[in-house]
């Protein structure tokens, strides 16, 4: 493991789905982009859309498209109600399954909601060089998925392993 250990900054999308949320209330997506640029990335792009399979995949489609953004956070549509269809969405679109980050995420949120947790579809990905992670959509989740895993996978410094070289094709950390 000789790889360096300077930081890399990433730039970061950020969407939050939701049917009731819109600019002036969307806690759950500030909370993401204020954390991304906290931790030294940029904020390249954000949105907002209803929960709706065909917008959120046609969002999530061009962000991935777009080489310039590296990492999407989306935040809601992740549970069991009516409309909540964010990993219908996104499955899809992936060309690998972070199988972990759901497991880890899960294990993490027990702890501050107990069973409840159970109904949380957190799901993470690559698709096209490009980290894919869905997170339930209040502000509680998004911090435990960011301290508990996501920060830590996006910081270059961080061993034994990280998401960085895999978004950037650098050589493996």
């Amino acid at each position: 493991m000789s790889a360096s250990a300077d930081f890399v900054a990433l730039n970061v999308a950020v969407l939050t789905v939701s049917d009731t949320r819109g600019s002036h209330n969307d806690t759950s997506g500030d909370y993401l982009a204020e954390a991304a640029q906290e931790a030294g990335h940029t904020v390249a792009r954000r949105s907002l859309v209803r929960d709706d399979i065909y917008q959120i995949r046609a969002e999530i489609s061009a962000w991935i498209a777009d080489a310039e953004v590296q990492v999407v956070l989306i935040t809601g549509g992740t549970g069991f109600a009516g409309r909540d269809s964010t990993p219908e969405a996104v499955a899809p679109l992936l060309d690998k399954r972070i199988e972990g980050f759901g497991e880890v995420f899960r294990a993490l949120s027990l702890a501050e909601i107990g069973s409840s947790t159970i109904q949380s579809r957190a799901l993470g990905g690559l698709a096209n060089r490009t980290v894919v992670f869905c997170i339930p959509g209040s502000t509680g989740a998004c911090r435990t998925a960011w301290n508990g895993v996501i920060r830590d996978q996006l910081d270059s410094t961080h061993r034994p392993c990280n998401f960085v070289a895999v978004l950037t094709g650098t050589s493996a950390s």
